[in-house]
């Protein structure tokens, strides 16, 4: 059997997926609830290793327009760098800087970056969808987003 590409990426995605069931199983079980908080992330496991066992014996052939459609430009390959590095920012200064602080922020950063050029629709999503998000979830949900430096 033939390792492809696409065998080697089912190959990674089942190491990741069996990993992520094996944390997923260690998560404390709360006894008075009728759907437990480890549940989703079992289940995304869980379709994760399946898809990545049917990606395995899925059938493709390798062809030469294939290999040519992987290839990555630079541009697109700074773009995608730029955006992890945006990613990896927001996730560690989230707690300092505040939910709807890095949020707009990061919409606003993310927007520019893949081109979208129009800023006062981009600035009022931004701040619309921060605020919205921040308010269902303290407020409505109950679920406190980190407040960061705001006041409230």
């Amino acid at each position: 059997m033939k390792l492809t590409v696409n065998r080697g990426i089912s190959l990674v995605l089942i190491v990741v997926a069996a990993s992520y069931l094996i944390m997923a199983f260690q998560l404390p079980e709360y006894a008075f609830v009728p759907v437990d908080s480890d549940l989703i992330p079992k289940l995304l496991g869980a379709s994760l290793l399946v898809l990545g066992i049917c990606f395995f014996f899925a059938k493709d052939v390798d062809t030469e327009e294939q290999k040519k459609k992987r290839t990555i430009p630079k541009k697109e390959a700074y773009m995608l760098f730029g955006m992890m590095g945006l990613v990896l920012m927001y996730i560690t200064v989230l707690e300092v800087v505040g939910f709807v602080i890095m949020t707009a922020l990061f919409i606003l950063i993310s927007s520019r970056i893949l081109g979208y050029r129009k800023w006062v629709v981009t600035v009022l999503t931004a701040l619309i969808f921060s605020v919205g998000v921040y308010s269902l979830f303290n407020y409505g949900l109950a679920i406190r987003l980190p407040a960061g430096i705001l006041p409230f």
